[in-house]
């Protein structure tokens, strides 16, 4: 979403609910009070989604940022590994093989 967009999408809902409490406070009965409220609803309802969209969208990107590391990673394996140094392992092995016996030391 670019940021022409974002601001029409939120300046839209904001107008939204300035025409809502406009139209309830201009026109008297009940039409105004219900014709207000309905817009004032539509425009925070719409602001609401707006806001998880750009939650959405936010994580997508850094899910995106993520998989291009990993893909550069994997481009050069030899920096990864001078750059990281495992300590040599101590293990021996398991100390016995599944069906044979366990030996008393």
């Amino acid at each position: 979403m670019t940021t022409r967009a974002r601001i029409v999408a939120y300046g839209l809902t904001g107008l939204l609910v300035v025409a809502g409490a406009v139209c309830a406070a201009i026109f008297s009965g009940e039409t105004g009070q219900l014709v207000g409220f309905s817009l004032i609803g539509v425009g925070l309802i719409l602001a609401t989604g707006l806001v998880f969209l750009e939650v959405g969208l936010s994580e997508d990107r850094e899910r995106a940022r993520e998989q291009q590391a990993r893909e550069q990673q994997a481009r050069e394996p030899e920096a990864a590994l001078s750059k990281r140094s495992k300590p040599p392992s101590r293990h021996k092995g398991p100390e016995r093989l599944r069906g044979s016996r366990r030996r008393l030391r």
